[in-house]
């Protein structure tokens, strides 16, 4: 795992010195994604300049070091990632004439490029990874990023002094550090921060900044200096695997069906595990993840090391559940409780971290237990991405029924009706809709979001409205790709944004600022092909979702010690807000800063943190938004654009 960037100067006007200046600073903000060693290359004649910080993890002699030329030297590359089937690429790659001075992925990457090409390379690897790749024979400069999102890159072109200049990274706090940043004049991108109050992220392939965007997953672009032509593509489309998986469904028995996940998973899993340096896993006892670290113990030699944090609050606390999961496997597990004032520790460092503004809450945890990790590991495997591909959040389940039903009653009456029982006093409801004893999500919550959604056209907007946090609901940004079968067509939408822009950019970002690499083996993008093929009452059956992955996980451990309702990555986030965290969130919340955010109402934020504060409903998500945007924007101090 690594940080990367570059920087194109279209006129290449500048001597090598120059290129240099222009590189070495942007590398200081990546540090913590590469500690061990950095690296930079520049052509004086094509105005071209890389860098890369290293995190050694396969080969870490000098053969690994970036940027790395390709045998033939026309090309040369900066790259982030993992190849996890490097091995057999190398292999064929062997056969086929090439010799190899080094053990790393990278060079396998460079060698598959060159005898390939790039576009059928792509197609080739199995991995993550986010790439920059000088070609000095076309004097072109490629970007890709891995099928899924789970490395990040950021580019953008400006005009300044020099003339038109091109630069990438992994995180934007590398781009603010080119020296140009100031003179470009960069502002906030208003639609971006809109799209950040509705979701709680930034979605690709904007930013936060005007003129920098993210590459799309499963995509690349190629920038021609000569011509100023940005071209891009894509090279994996992940509308292709839903429709096909939709239209032609696996038919095999449960009994296969489990043989074969079980088989792709041990595979998948097993290939992740390479490593030259100490490796282990997150571990909540919920299924995925105990699903990841079952068959990476069946696989080793020696106890995987397994790492998980807990909660002293009451409903929150998954700790006992992965203690007992790795008391069963055999792990060497490691735990931590988290108080409130763990949590108030990392919050001044969150700005940092994210880079742009990023609200999902459940990134303090994900930070201590990639710091609780760093401590014995370098890397991680976690169990990301099995809830997108295996149907495994209530609205996979919830959004299917409820708009079967609401599709019976004409929108208007819907609508009305909602907007009638929204007028009941908070009091009535909970009293009305007092929750089960020791649970933590109310059902006054659940009601209203009812109330939200009957007044939708149909499921996709459904799918908007319950992801919205403030605002209306934007059914633009969501697009079916022409799925039809509801809980496929919600799963997709999950893998093609939320997954990306919420759940990877979360890890990505938590793990490398402990210096930590972060492995998804459910994010394989063999896995999700093949996830997308399995029919609806495989993945859900019984009101239960994630089925077919349950029954692979039957066979390491038993059913009685995962078998639990959905919590989630929780945290007291709501209940940390009303104490330790009050007088933090007050500060941020002051209406003075509340009008120089110029996004929300003054007096809706202050009423909805006042209905807070007495309990009269739990608004913690839509709070710890506009909390992390003011956060971030008093780190920044940049002006928002009209």
């Amino acid at each position: 795992m690594c940080g990367i960037a570059g920087s194109l100067n279209h006129r290449a006007n500048l001597n090598r010195s120059a290129l240099q200046s222009l590189v070495e600073p942007m590398l200081v903000p990546l540090i913590q994604r590469g500690p061990d060693q950095s690296g930079t290359w520049n052509d004086e004649a094509s105005g071209i300049a890389l860098g890369h910080r290293r995190l050694s993890i396969l080969d870490l002699t000098v053969d690994g070091s970036q940027p790395m030329n390709s045998a033939s030297e026309r090309y040369v590359i900066v790259y982030n990632g993992e190849i996890y089937n490097y091995r057999d690429l190398k292999e064929d790659l062997s056969h086929r004439g090439h010799h190899f001075r080094g053990s790393s992925d990278t060079e396998v990457l460079l060698a598959a490029i060159e005898t390939f090409g790039i576009r059928t390379a792509l197609s080739k690897i199995s991995g993550m990874f986010a790439f920059g790749l000088w070609d000095r024979e076309e004097r072109t400069l490629t970007l890709a990023r891995d099928r899924l999102g789970e490395k990040p890159l950021y580019y953008g072109t400006f005009t300044g002094e020099a003339g038109p200049q091109s630069v990438f990274a992994s995180q934007l706090g590398a781009i603010e550090a080119h020296p140009c940043w100031k003179s470009w004049n960069v502002e906030i991108s208003r639609e971006a921060t809109e799209e950040y109050f509705r979701y709680g992220y930034v979605p690709s392939p904007l930013s936060i900044y005007q003129g920098l965007k993210k590459l799309p997953p499963g995509h690349l672009l190629q920038i021609n200096p000569a011509t100023g032509n940005e071209k891009l593509e894509t090279y994996w489309q992940l509308e292709s695997f839903a429709l096909a998986g939709e239209e032609r469904p696996l038919k095999l028995s449960d009994e296969v069906l489990k043989s074969e996940l079980n088989l792709l998973l041990r595979k998948v899993v097993k290939e992740q595990m390479a490593s030259d340096v100490p490796l282990g896993a997150f571990l909540s006892g919920g299924v995925d993840s105990s699903l990841v670290v079952s068959l990476m113990q069946a696989q080793s030699s020696r106890p995987v090391q397994t790492f998980s944090i807990g909660f002293t609050e009451a409903g929150f606390n998954e700790a006992d559940h992965a203690k007992a999961v790795a008391a069963h496997l055999g792990t060497n597990h490691t735990e931590l409780y988290v108080s409130p004032g763990d949590a108030l520790a990392v919050i001044p460092k969150l700005a940092t971290i994210y880079d742009e503004p990023f609200s999902d809450a459940s990134q303090i945890p994900t930070f201590l237990v990639a710091q609780l990790a760093k401590t014995r590991v370098t890397v991680a495997l976690s169990g990301d991405g099995g809830d997108e591909s295996f149907a495994g959040y209530n609205r996979h389940q919830h959004i299917p029924k409820l708009w079967r039903r609401f599709a019976q009653v004409p929108r208007v009456l819907r609508q009305g009706s909602a907007s009638a029982l929204s007028q009941v006093p908070n009091g009535l409801l909970e009293f009305l809709l007092r929750p089960a004893k020791g649970t933590h999500s109310l059902p006054l919550e659940k009601f209203h979001k009812i109330l939200n959604v009957a007044g939708a056209r149909g499921p996709i907007e459904m799918y908007a409205k319950l992801l919205t946090l403030w605002g209306d609901a934007d059914v633009r940004r969501f697009s079916g790709a022409g799925v039809n079968q509801i809980s496929q067509l919600i799963q997709y939408l999950d893998l093609k944004g939320y997954l990306p822009d919420d759940i990877l950019t979360k890890v990505d970002r938590a793990a490398m600022a402990v210096s930590l690499e972060s492995r998804a083996p459910l994010v394989d993008h063999r896995v999700v092909e093949f996830a997308l093929k399995i029919p609806e009452n495989q993945k859900i059956r019984g009101g239960i979702g994630k089925w077919i992955l349950r029954e692979v996980l039957s066979n390491y451990v038993p059913n009685n010690l995962v078998n639990r309702p959905k919590a989630g990555f929780a945290i007291p986030i709501g209940s940390w807000l009303r104490g330790d965290l009050r007088d933090w969130a007050e500060n941020l919340l002051d209406p003075a800063n509340l009008e120089r955010m110029d996004f929300l109402e003054v007096k809706e934020v202050r009423d909805v943190w006042t209905q807070h504060l007495k309990g009269q409903g739990n608004r913690q998500h839509s709070l710890w938004a506009v909390l992390m945007f003011e956060s971030w924007r008093q780190k920044r101090h940049v002006a928002v654009s009209s």
